[in-house]
């Protein structure tokens, strides 16, 4: 796939567009000599790449991927944080937090492409997607408790809501790393592919979800996020709001003019 633009930000992360896919961004973690350990520069670079993906209004997906061969992502850099005094640990907090709900918090829907190890903080970046594409090699797991910490990327939070709470209690205490095959049957991956497909079905499935209206997908993300833990009554009120911010757009009345003239909508973005 052709790339026709790049952006980095700092140096290990880069954001990327492809030809043939003008609505979809690709987050690059690179920083390839480390398997991608999360260091400072590179979560305030993650959080950088989020805020500008956020507020660019044609990006109707963002694919988050890796350059690393064998590694998504291992999570936090542990020889830098070996270096850290107590005081060095609580200012770098608020940096590693901002990358991990920088890329929670973007509007769009964001996919995760992962193959190798997804491990601590590299599984809660591939948590905060929205969807996890893995391929044969992925080894996923929080094994933070194993080198006396927590997990801190949101991942108490978010891995039971993907697999309830008694399994994600099961996965956290236990500190075990889960291949491929059993992580899809717990769901903790979404889709399973081929190694060495997890880019590439992706930034297909992107290119699917592209398509569609990109007020239509904000909002239904925004439905779906802040439903999630509600009741019932709740939920439904969260989702009539979003209708109603959806219901009087350009996008509707575009989406519901090529229905009726049964052509491919060009979507106003409004």
């Amino acid at each position: 796939m052709t790339v026709t633009s790049e952006q980095r930000y700092g140096e290990f992360v880069v954001v990327r567009r492809h030809e043939g896919q003008d609505h979809v961004a690709e987050l690059v973690l690179d920083r390839p000599k480390a398997m991608n350990a999360v260091s400072t520069d590179m979560a305030r670079s993650i959080a950088a790449a989020c805020d500008a993906l956020g507020a660019d209004r044609d990006v109707r997906a963002t694919i988050l991927t890796s350059s690393h061969e064998r590694a998504f992502c291992v999570g936090a850099d542990l020889k830098e944080r070996n270096s850290f005094t107590d005081a060095d640990l609580v200012r770098q907090r608020p940096t590693a937090r901002a990358a991990y709900t920088g890329v929670l918090e973007l509007p769009m829907p964001v996919i995760a492409a992962v193959h190798g190890f997804a491990l601590g903080g590299g599984f809660e970046l591939a948590l905060a997607c929205d969807v996890i594409v893995a391929d044969a090699t992925a080894v996923v797991g929080l094994p933070e408790v194993s080198v006396g910490v927590i997990p801190g990327g949101g991942g108490t939070q978010l891995l039971p809501r993907r697999v309830g709470a008694a399994r994600a209690a099961e996965l956290v205490f236990s500190a075990r790393r889960v291949e491929a095959a059993e992580a899809r049957e717990l769901g903790l991956v979404d889709e399973l592919v081929e190694a060495g497909r997890d880019r590439e079905e992706a930034l297909a499935l992107g290119g699917r979800i592209a398509a569609n209206s990109p007020v239509g997908l904000r909002a239904a993300k925004k439905a779906l996020r802040l439903g999630q833990g509600l009741d019932l009554r709740a939920g439904l009120e969260v989702e009539d709001a979003a209708w109603r911010s959806v219901a009087f757009s350009g996008d509707r009345a575009e989406g519901v003019a090529a229905f009726n003239e049964k052509r491919r909508p060009d979507w106003p973005g409004a």
